[in-house]
């Protein structure tokens, strides 16, 4: 492979050749056909943006998901089976059922959510991973508050299939057209414009003065062009939307001096792994045809854990990126944390300080609390037109809509407390109010669902998918299902705190105070043995750690305990104080 730096023109992609994966318009008819007659799986959200970096040669060299054999040297030592640096798993998740019935060999047919096929997937492996040695490697945790961690523990599929792609149809994408590029297109528009020197900058949020100033000085630094290149795929949970950031990122092009700047989208899933992301995303932006890349502080950290600690320390993605430097090709543009210092009115790399000298910044949590609060953003921080666009994505915490979900066991008193909830809140008015009681739901939505934990978690994720709409579009959503398992309350929680607030509110009332108060005798059948699977008897109920509220009604009247659930909500500025 050759070697280049950030002075030479326009690398080679990683590993070699540009792998474009897509067939002619004679043989994708020719698979189209075929695929009527092969088995089919669908591919999720995460599934399709890996499969679409797949076919375009974003995740060059990779010719398909991971084969077991590229797999397995990536997890122990970050490079492919031949050699290739090369940090994150890419591979196939399916169910157990689904691997059960493949041999290698087999042709599959990836079709997008709305029924196209993608790609054609010939199979060369099917293994089941060890996922806790998947994500302690990747991650370098097992702690699941780590949101990659969680995704790998407790929502990937537990049968892993590699094969190669043959691109049939690109996955369609209806928005921001003009600004999305496959490697090669992005690579064209370099070199007819004469540009052999370009630096990439990561970002999943959007762009501030902060943000301007340390791109406006990698460029400097490294006389390159820059390329701002946001994920729009899949990012952390709670992040703004890619609809307002675009828009954000529009309105920022206009402080960087003319013709100095292209901006393109990026249909990336992160992982949120820190330092290895970081390498990731170097190889990525190389196929991209860039030769710089900046890593700034925590490039791709999700935050802290439980107890407030980091996962990643502030510059260690700095430190695995300049380890591969020389053999990936890409120049690293490394800067510390930006601050803005008053007396001088500019922002500068911390470490360029001078002593003594009043520094400013804002977190982007201090920033969504001061949007939701109404209150002014100072101009050192953001631009006027950016923030514009924010106020659309955060309005008055008065004004968002909100979920309340009661969990507890069977019979302690969940739907009564929501419907209390419900009449105390159509007194006040001010937004719609829609109750998803557990049985209601059953009923309506899951009639078809059992009681495995399977069904119970795909019941649970459709009250929270409809929570998440509701909450979105500024109603009030109030849930009542018994929802014993943690990690698919995470997901509800998950879903929902995109769009506005979300309330878990654990109905604690003990055991034998539900059984006493069972008018429809569950309990005393599941004593019985009569109904299996009872959640309390022979089925666990997870306690919630972290509920936004805990009741207990052995003592309460229902109206005492609501009376809890609001003067919450008043608190948090969710609902006026009477």
């Amino acid at each position: 492979m050759t070697q280049n730096t950030a002075a030479s023109g326009l690398i080679e992609p990683h590993g070699g050749v540009l792998k474009d994966l897509m067939v002619s318009e004679a043989r994708a008819n020719e698979l189209k056909a075929e695929a009527l007659n092969l088995g089919n799986w669908d591919l999720n959200e995460r599934q399709l943006c890996d499969a679409e970096l797949l076919l375009s040669g974003g995740f060059s060299p990779l010719e398909g998901f991971m084969g077991q054999a590229d797999y397995d040297r990536v997890v122990e030592e970050l490079r492919l089976a031949d050699g290739t640096l090369w940090p994150m798993p890419i591979a196939l998740d399916v169910t157990e059922e689904f691997a059960s019935s493949l041999s290698k060999g087999d042709r599959i047919a990836l079709r997008h959510p709305e029924g196209m096929v993608v790609a054609i997937l010939t199979v060369s492996d099917i293994w089941q991973p060890d996922l806790k040695k998947e994500a302690l490697s990747t991650f370098g945790t097992e702690d699941d508050y780590h949101p990659g961690v969680f995704r790998v523990l407790q929502q990937t599929n537990p049968f892993y299939v590699g094969g190669t792609l043959e691109g049939v149809e690109a996955p369609p994408q209806h928005t921001f057209q003009d600004l999305r590029q496959t490697p090669a297109e992005l690579r064209r528009v370099f070199e007819g414009k004469g540009l052999s020197n370009v630096v990439a900058f990561q970002t999943r949020n959007p762009l501030h003065r902060a943000h301007v100033e340390l791109t406006q000085r990698a460029a400097r630094e490294t006389g390159a062009h820059l390329l701002i290149q946001p994920v729009v795929g899949q990012t952390k949970p709670g992040d703004v939307d890619y609809f307002i950031r675009a828009r954000c990122y529009q309105a920022v092009l206009k402080y960087y001096p003319e013709e100095s700047t292209t901006l393109s989208l990026l249909p990336l899933a992160m992982r949120m792994a820190g330092p290895k992301e970081a390498l990731w995303h170097a190889i990525i932006r190389k196929n991209y045809g860039c030769n710089n890349f900046i890593v700034g502080r925590d490039h791709a950290g999700p935050g802290s854990d439980r107890s407030g600690k980091p996962f990643y320390g502030a510059y260690d993605a700095q430190d695995l990126v300049r380890q591969h430097e020389e053999e990936l090709g890409v120049h690293l543009a490394a800067f510390p944390e930006m601050v803005y210092v008053e007396e001088s009115d500019q922002y500068l790399p911390v470490t360029e300080v001078p002593e003594g000298a009043k520094v400013l910044s804002a977190s982007g949590t201090e920033l969504r609390d001061r949007l939701s609060a109404g209150d002014d953003l100072p101009s050192w921080f953001s631009y006027p037109d950016v923030v514009a666009q924010l106020r659309q994505s955060f309005p008055l915490k008065s004004e968002q809509g909100f979920t309340v979900f009661f969990t507890g066991l069977p019979s302690s008193g969940k739907s009564t407390l929501a419907n209390v909830l419900m009449a105390k809140l159509m007194e006040n008015g001010s937004r719609p109010i829609t109750i998803l009681d557990g049985d209601l739901v059953r009923k309506h939505l899951s009639s078809e669902l059992g009681f495995s934990k399977e069904h119970r978690d795909l019941n649970i994720t459709r009250i929270g998918y409809v929570a998440s709409e509701i909450t979105k579009h500024r109603g009030i959503a109030i849930c009542a299902p018994i929802a014993p398992y943690a990690s698919t309350r995470r997901q509800v929680r998950d879903m929902v705190s995109a769009y506005g607030g979300f309330f878990e509110v654990h109905v604690a009332t003990p055991l034998e105070v539900c059984e006493g108060r069972d008018r429809k005798g569950l309990y005393a059948k599941a004593r019985a043995g009569i109904i299996k699977g009872f959640t309390g008897i022979d089925d666990p109920y997870e306690v919630p750690e972290h509920a936004e509220l805990v009741i207990d009604t052995t003592s309460l009247t229902a109206e005492e305990a609501v009376a809890q659930v609001i003067a919450r909500l008043q608190e948090d500025g969710y609902l006026p104080v009477s």
